[in-house]
């Protein structure tokens, strides 16, 4: 089954697909706007034909990709990198420098100890305590400033 990309007006690219996912139309399957992929949406569907049709009146939404004035589609395999999330741990390393985004530290610099890759979790020491405590929190409460390995 190929998949089509479509163009859409810059972060509108969610509520295209919710319009497009929410159209009662057999020959489309599915509809993914990933948010790592900025003003396209990809639509698996029988033929772009159909895609078409179903654009004529969802705004935001500009039309499919073309190249050399052919439309282009894609298969599964191009498209199935979006499919698996990243996990919030990946690029952390351990003594990394970061500083806690969210939570009850939130400001604090911490070095990195331990990283809990199954659980998302990453377990770090707070700078300016003064009784060295570790804090585990979740990867996406927390930004790297520096890191050993660059």
């Amino acid at each position: 089954m190929p998949i089509f990309a479509v163009k859409t007006t810059a972060s509108q690219e969610r509520t295209v697909a919710d319009m497009i996912a929410n159209r009662e139309a057999d020959d489309i399957h599915a509809v993914l706007a990933p948010d790592s992929l900025t003003s396209y949406v990809m639509v698996e569907a029988d033929s772009d034909g159909a895609i078409t049709r179903a654009l004529e009146e969802i705004p935001h939404a500009r039309g499919l990709v073309e190249s050399g004035g052919q439309v282009g589609s894609s298969s599964m395999a191009e498209v199935e990198h979006f499919l698996s999330p990243t996990p919030d741990v990946e690029g952390i390393a351990e003594g990394d420098i970061v500083e806690l985004i969210a939570g009850p530290f939130k400001g604090e610099k911490a070095r990195v100890q331990r990283i809990d890759e199954t659980k998302d979790q990453v377990t770090v020491e707070l700078y300016e305590a003064t009784v060295p405590i570790p804090v585990t929190v979740r990867g996406d409460q927390i930004r790297v400033l520096d890191s050993d390995e660059r």
